[in-house]
């Protein structure tokens, strides 16, 4: 449906390379940055906006401390899960020393 934006997805956007900055054993790619935004949205609660209206309601709720801290720890947690089981080869140290 055109119109409909959930907001959560530029919240999480937004806060993804502060909190995986964090994590420096994290990989960077974009298919592991997309992995952990989903896995991040898939676990917090939608925020669906039609209206510019809506947007600033949106954004105002997002100052509330608790809802940031929710975003963070999501975005921790699937770091950490995307971290451990990444969906590509994992390549060593010896691997990019030999390129």
């Amino acid at each position: 449906m055109q119109g409909l934006t959930n907001y959560m997805e530029e919240v999480v956007e937004r806060n993804l390379d502060t909190i995986m900055a964090k994590f420096p054993s994290c990989c960077k790619c974009e298919e592991c940055r997309r992995d952990i935004a989903a896995l991040a949205l898939n676990n917090l609660p939608p925020r669906y906006i039609s209206s510019f209206k809506g947007d600033i309601f949106a954004r105002v709720n997002e100052m509330e401390v608790q809802h940031l801290v929710e975003v963070i720890q999501q975005i921790a947690q699937a770091i950490k899960i995307v971290t451990a089981h990444p969906r590509h080869k994992v390549k060593s140290e010896a691997e990019d020393a030999a390129k």
